[in-house]
């Protein structure tokens, strides 16, 4: 029955149709309508339920009206969050349908393994990253899931680097446990540097139990997203401590680079390999400005110029490769260090028996022992659109992005974050895919988001800048259009504004 063609026929034409571009002018429910859905949320479990066709009912009408906005309308500038494409929607659906578990490679009996082989190469490959030097490459929940598996495999490889010195021996946290591993190799301390951290690398700092508090922001005065390379040399070569480099390749409050340049990452690279430290790429969403090649991208090119030469790298599918939530992936140079951090043992009834190819289980190589096929969406996205299909999306998002900020640096009533007295066109050439703004009165600045959401016409997220209140664009939908999109949102803050001095 789930494989009759014509059922995925049919489901084929369904997906098609809720993902018809919406109007620029969509209206997102409201407070009331999303109170209304809580209410109709069921309590209590009844003792024979209430059937397929009301529980989709209720579903449909009762509870998908509440939903806040829709990352398939490109009027959502909340979170990160892309859309999914008509191609990555059916092939999810049909990875729900085939309810694979990606976990285990048994290369007789299903192609899973071998599929999201052939999806995290071909990203690889969008990318400019070359799938043979990065080995070690699997699909995550997303860049938080991601951020452990670099921070664990950092652990474990800055902890070999110095038992190196004092022994033949390898100590792996992963078999000894950390405390007895860095004993063993003389340390007294991990340390993980970088710049504006997001909050998910502080959390896996926290499980890995390497302690939140070995983040330290070695950011520069003035601009706190970039290196300091002096303070990291100081820090690296203090004695007893072993160190993992935490690059953001875009921050997610202002959507700024840690690196400016090859150079900058060659500098970083070498203090790397002169104290044993590991460098891990957070680009949840910044990895994917390699893709670009236009001269009109010139600033964000050279940002991402340079990162292949990382250990690992992290990336959130959900946000820019537009495929459903959730999904993220990590890469890494280093193909012995993932089995002794994630290695499966004494799984008798996992075995996969003699190997013929060069396919690892995932999970001997990743978090979990049962995974859905997230690759699927992925491959579906990468054969249907290509480089250049993905090319398009992001220069369409960066385009209305750079028309947000041009219109907040011209309007009176607005500040573009961070402050900066470079020329508009410099500051412009900087702009990715976020846009941080506030109010200049006071005022409204306090009420700023929640203004711009009453308006049902875009969702856009609140944040804090400098300890005050400041409102966050994040352009990502793979529908994007600056002609049709950037009108409304003009419309909108002109609205609020005049709102604002009329009350």
């Amino acid at each position: 029955m789930h494989s009759d063609p014509e059922t995925f026929s049919q489901l084929a034409s369904a997906i098609s149709g809720l993902h018809l571009q919406p109007p620029p002018e969509r209206v997102l429910p409201s407070e009331n309508i999303v109170t209304q859905a809580r209410e109709k949320l069921q309590k209590n479990l009844s003792t024979s339920g209430i059937g397929f066709e009301e529980t989709i009912r209720h579903i449909r009408d009762d509870l998908a009206p509440g939903f806040n906005g829709s990352s398939r309308s490109p009027n959502y500038y909340g979170f990160v969050t892309g859309g999914s494409t008509p191609a990555a929607a059916l092939a999810d659906h049909m990875v729900t349908i085939y309810d694979q578990n990606a976990a285990v490679h048994l290369p007789q009996e299903s192609i899973a393994t071998n599929l999201e082989d052939a999806a995290t190469s071909l990203l690889a490959q969008l990318l400019k990253l070359e799938p043979s030097q990065w080995p070690h490459r699997v699909f995550t929940t997303g860049a938080t899931a991601s951020n452990v598996l670099g921070l664990a495999c950092g652990r474990e490889y800055i902890i070999a680097e110095a038992s190196a010195h004092r022994s033949d021996t390898v100590n792996s946290v992963g078999e000894l446990g950390i405390v007895e591993a860095m004993h063993r190799a003389g340390i007294d301390k991990i340390q993980i540097l970088t710049t504006v951290p997001h909050s998910s690398l502080v959390k896996a700092a926290g499980v890995l139990g390497l302690g939140r508090t070995s983040v330290v922001d070695i950011g520069l005065p003035g601009a706190s997203h970039r290196f300091d390379v002096a303070q990291l040399k100081k820090l690296l070569e203090q004695p007893g401590t072993a160190s993992i480099v935490a690059i953001s390749a875009s921050e997610v409050n202002t959507g700024l680079f840690a690196t400016s340049g090859l150079e900058e990452m060659q500098e970083i690279r070498k203090l790397a390999d002169m104290y044993g430290a590991w460098i891990h790429i957070d680009g949840a969403f910044g990895i994917l400005g390699r893709i670009l090649t236009s001269p009109s991208y010139a600033d964000i090119i050279a940002a991402c110029a340079g990162l292949d030469l990382a250990d690992s790298i992290t990336g959130d599918g959900h946000k820019l490769l537009n495929v459903p939530y959730d999904c993220g992936f990590f890469f890494s140079r280093h193909r012995e260090i993932p089995e002794r951090v994630f290695q499966n043992p004494n799984a008798p009834y996992l075995s996969t028996g003699a190997a013929t190819d060069a396919i690892v289980s995932p999970s001997n190589v990743g978090l979990e022992n049962s995974r859905r096929l997230r690759a699927l969406p992925v491959y579906a996205n990468l054969i249907s659109y290509g480089a250049d299909g993905y090319r398009d999306m992001l220069e369409r998002q960066i385009d209305l992005s750079k028309g947000i900020a041009e219109y907040i640096i011209d309007s009176p009533d607005f500040e573009l974050l961070p402050e900066s007295d470079r020329p508009k066109e410099e500051v412009l050439r900087g702009i990715y895919i976020i846009v941080l703004f506030r109010a200049k009165d006071e005022g409204l600045n306090k009420e700023l988001t929640s203004r711009i959401k009453a308006s049902r016409k875009i969702y856009v997220s609140g944040t804090a800048w400098d300890g005050q209140p400041a409102c966050r664009f994040a352009v990502s939908n793979w529908m994007t259009d600056a002609k049709r999109d950037l009108p409304l949102i003009k419309q909108v803050l002109a609205g609020v504004v005049e709102g604002w001095k009329k009350a």
